[in-house]
């Protein structure tokens, strides 16, 4: 493997970060449910992991600051605008899912 120094390994995580931000943010048909069935993490995920990451460098980020700078906008607009009743499907299969890993 290419050696890459850390500087440079920062800026392509925070790339790849910023790319997938943006592909979550344009696939709005794909709802976080099915993030959550097919992936085990979802937009909100992502936002916490953001907030956590702040946090560990003593940066105040609240949970809808941190939601909105995963979403593109404030969270309860993305709902309006973009989010759908979950399946029965998904649902079943996300209970299914959490009671294996509680399990």
């Amino acid at each position: 493997m290419t050696a890459i120094d850390p500087e440079t390994t920062l800026k392509l995580e925070a790339a790849a970060f910023r790319r997938l931000a943006a592909h979550l943010r344009e696939r709005t048909d794909v709802q976080n449910i099915d993030l959550m069935n097919l992936a085990g993490f979802c937009r909100n995920c992502l936002a916490n992991w953001y907030r956590e990451a702040a946090e560990e460098r003593a940066i105040s980020l609240s949970k809808d600051e941190a939601r909105e700078l995963v979403y593109g906008m404030p969270y309860a607009e993305w709902q309006k605008r973009y989010q759908t009743e979950a399946s029965p499907e998904a649902v079943a299969a996300f209970a299914r899912k959490e009671t294996h890993e509680k399990g």
